[in-house]
């Protein structure tokens, strides 16, 4: 038995439950392979996504992927939280394939997190490997934490944004990444 089986059977007990009893026999290990699942962003990083799917590009005008779905776990309860991202940025000679996008936001999500750090980290590692004129990240998220426990407001939900470059500097694409991102569906 993993330290962690251990540690969650032992929760288990102080709990009141029997690790022992036929729906709970296995639950620690499968508590331990879905904490691996869920924090596999710490043996990640944005370049080794990124990869080879740089190319070279004259386009300079915005890119944007929203809707990203992601899930998350908050490092204060360990609960979930979870939404969707929105991600731009404007070329400055180089684009990257849509998809590294949404792995860049899998990349911090799957770790123990808070939301403001990880809307962060996502414009952080863009402007780092993307060297963008700008950068805007949204991210709207339903948090557990405040839904089944605490101040238990269900209806609730989490936005918080970072810009860099032009999205930070220029109220017009600013105002326009931000049109996009709220506009109708």
């Amino acid at each position: 038995m993993s330290a962690i089986e251990e540690h969650i059977r032992a929760i288990l007990l102080e709990l009141g439950e029997d690790p022992a009893r036929q729906g709970l026999e296995r639950t620690p290990q499968r508590v331990e392979r879905s904490l691996r699942f869920l924090t596999q962003g710490y043996q990640q990083d944005a370049a080794q996504v990124i990869g080879a799917a740089l190319f070279n590009e004259t386009h300079h005008n915005m890119v944007l992927v929203r809707d990203i779905e992601f899930y998350s776990l908050c490092e204060h309860h360990m609960l979930p939280f979870f939404g969707k991202a929105h991600v731009a940025y404007i070329p400055n000679g180089r684009i990257v394939g849509l998809s590294k996008l949404a792995r860049i936001v899998d990349v911090y999500a799957r770790r123990l997190q808070v939301q403001e750090r990880m809307t962060d980290q996502i414009v952080a590692a863009l402007e780092a490997e993307l060297h963008p004129s700008g950068v805007g990240v949204v991210l709207d998220a339903r948090h557990l934490c405040m839904m089944m426990r605490g101040v238990e407001k269900q209806d609730s939900s989490t936005i918080t944004s970072a810009m860099r470059g032009s999205f930070l500097d220029d109220q017009r694409t600013r105002e326009e990444f931000l049109r996009l991102v709220h506009g109708q569906r």
